[in-house]
């Protein structure tokens, strides 16, 4: 479900005022999002997808650091043409962020703590290989 197979390095070029910046991206391989806006299901099976994925956010960063404040950035990957709308992985995007908090990475998941970007839709081709897939990128801000 989750792939943990790159590396936790945090950025250190470019350090002024004490500042150390920090990215990481983790890689999930849905190839669709667990948690979208048009699903319809009910409550116990919505809280389960939601308990699974925010549990997947959490163990992916278990080893970022507390970083006081971030900015996270939920990218899907498509190997299809078909449409989507960009908000439709939102409710993704919210479990995996409540997944950061769990991990420690930053206190609360407000923008006093945290910045969510709109989710981004990226089309790669299939028949170069590429398959579908998610990313979140965390990124430590002053």
């Amino acid at each position: 479900m989750i792939s943990m197979d790159k590396g936790l390095t945090p950025t250190t070029t470019g350090v002024e005022g004490g500042f150390i910046p920090f990215e990481q991206t983790l890689t999930f391989d849905w190839k669709t999002p667990p948690l979208h806006l048009n699903q319809r299901m009910n409550n116990h099976a919505h809280d389960r997808i939601v308990a699974e994925t925010r549990l997947a956010g959490k163990l992916m960063a278990h080893r970022i650091p507390a970083l006081g404040k971030c900015r996270v950035t939920l990218t899907w990957y498509v190997v299809t043409k078909t449409v989507r709308d960009e908000e439709n992985p939102v409710p993704t995007l919210k479990a995996l962020c409540d997944g950061l908090v769990d991990a420690g990475v930053v206190v609360d998941d407000r923008p006093a703590y945290m910045t969510k970007l709109m989710p981004e839709i990226v089309w790669l081709d299939k028949k170069l290989g590429h398959v579908a897939h998610m990313t979140l990128r965390v990124e430590r801000i002053e």
